[in-house]
């Protein structure tokens, strides 16, 4: 029933290696009568304790491979698990986080922020956390201060966006898993770069039966667009959700989280499990809201959250397209009143001319055209609001970041092209034909940055975060039909979205 069993915690859920050779396993498993956990050595049975809790402490070291054993029958992996080195169906890997050596982070305040958003499997060739750090010190000169990372949960195959996970406590084996996160945390906190994480707490991938198994983890008083809404009145859900970001956050050192959905994530305890993250999750808390729905920043003390409709007013008045959930969008007015905050404090919403969305669920995953983008860029950035760039734009990348998926299971990868096809049907300039085939291994090479780069855009993007840097916050802005003039301090930003040109007076 709602609430139930909110109003406690439970200790860390998992394996976590403590003193004497020994590993203290502990798994949230109220629908069995019996947990052992199976090592190279055997079983050995788990303790019964409260809240439909099974522990116990265990010969083994870092390195093991486990299962869990539920009433000596289904063998499954830890929920919790820290890292599943052969994937979604294989043996739980023990890990112990504490021998990371992460240097710690940049103080990061909202004023100040700069977040560029990357997906690690398409950033660099090798598409891993190590491939990815010889950028780094590029950004930081750039003038980004925080990376965004896309999700790195484990999820079904080697190739996908990360929205999919299902075993969230769990970094990437194709990527580098656990120890090339804390490398990659390490070098950017070296380069002075912040870290922030999307994670996702509204559904499970596929293979989320594997979860279930263990205990009542979804519901069916509401729905998801992506699967089974987790059960937040169960402790023992909001556990495996805060105790999640609390790991990244303290164990990896990471700065910060981008909650995925939010609009997704339901629950009527109190308080709502969002805001009980708030309060126990240190670092910069973000999220991805519906439009015109406040509750992250006014009710559950969200730093900052999405806004999507500066982005949209943007992409209308630069290409013309007015299909789908553009309809509604295309207004200098309304783009002006988006850029100073619509009466919330500028630097709580996120705006971007460009992210993974915008990009990726576009059918092709094309990028802006370089004189739209210039526009874009200039708009965003020199608004006071928190601004995101989305990987490769600030030289104008040329190659698509297009929609790739690597499912296991036959019947959800066809389920996810014949999708993939009819989510365009409303949309004249395709058919079917067009889009690409989300399984397929090219789809995800082409989304890979080619890294040919234009100079003069990537000049144009260090000039505005320098200007962002030393000019003052306050905005004024007039609107002559097509123009948007934007004052900040002694420099004027004029934007004629008919023509797609933009200049910088006093600048």
């Amino acid at each position: 029933m709602p609430g139930e069993g909110t109003q406690t915690t439970l200790r860390t859920l998992g394996a976590v290696p403590v003193e004497g050779g020994q590993v203290e396993f502990r798994a949230w498993a109220p629908n069995a009568s019996s947990v052992s956990v199976r090592l190279d050595g055997g079983d050995a049975e788990l303790i019964a304790a409260r809240d439909g809790v099974f522990e116990g402490r265990v010969a083994a070291r870092p390195g093991d491979d486990y299962r869990f054993v539920l009433d000596g029958v289904g063998v499954y992996p830890d929920p919790c698990s820290r890292f599943q080195p052969e994937g979604i169906e294989g043996p739980s890997r023990i890990v112990d986080t504490s021998r990371f050596e992460i240097a710690d982070g940049p103080r990061l305040a909202l004023e100040e922020l700069v977040i560029y958003e990357l997906h690690i499997g398409t950033f660099s060739e090798e598409g891993t956390f190590d491939g990815a750090i010889p950028h780094l010190a590029g950004l930081r000169e750039l003038g980004v201060t925080a990376v965004e990372v896309m999700p790195v949960a484990t999820f079904p195959g080697d190739r996908g966006w990360g929205y999919d996970g299902v075993y969230m406590y769990a970094p990437h084996a194709a990527y580098g898993g656990p120890e090339g996160l804390a490398r990659f945390v390490d070098s950017a906190h070296r380069e002075g770069l912040g870290v922030l994480l999307d994670v996702v707490y509204n559904h499970i991938g596929p293979g989320s039966e594997a979860i279930a198994a263990f205990g009542p983890y979804f519901t069916d008083r509401y729905e998801t667009f992506w699967g089974d809404a987790l059960d937040y009145a169960r402790r023992g859900v909001r556990e495996w959700a805060i105790q999640n970001a609390f790991m990244y956050t303290r164990e990896y050192k990471i700065d910060g989280l981008r909650l995925d959905a939010v609009h997704a994530v339901h629950d009527d305890s109190q308080p709502h499990v969002l805001a009980e993250l708030r309060q126990r999750v240190g670092g910069i808390v973000t999220s991805e809201m519906e439009l015109d729905d406040w509750r992250p920043i006014d009710e559950w003390g969200h730093d900052a959250q999405w806004f999507d409709r500066s982005h949209h007013e943007l992409h209308v008045l630069l290409t013309g397209e007015r299909e789908g959930y553009y309809s509604d969008f295309g207004s200098v007015e309304g783009l002006a009143e988006d850029l100073a905050g619509r009466g919330k404090p500028p630097e709580r919403l996120i705006v971007c001319a460009q992210n993974h969305d915008q990009v990726g669920n576009r059918a092709r995953g094309d990028r802006l055209p370089k004189d739209a983008l210039r526009v874009a860029a200039a708009v965003t950035l020199f608004s006071p609001c928190t601004p995101l760039l989305f990987m490769g734009e600030e030289y104008a990348e040329p190659n698509p970041f297009q929609f790739f998926t690597d499912h296991l299971d036959p019947s959800v990868a066809e389920a996810t092209r014949d999708g993939r096809k009819r989510e365009f049907e409303q949309f004249s300039a395709f058919a079917g034909d067009d889009v690409p085939d989300p399984q397929a291994e090219e789809t995800f090479l082409h989304s890979k940055l080619s890294r040919r780069e234009d100079p003069q855009m990537r000049a144009w993007y260090a000039k505005l975060l320098r200007l962002r840097r030393e000019l003052p916050r306050e905005l004024a802005t007039e609107v002559d039909g097509e123009v948007l003039r934007l004052r900040r301090g002694g420099v004027e930003l004029v934007a004629d979205f008919g023509a797609r040109t933009v200049e910088l007076v006093g600048a």
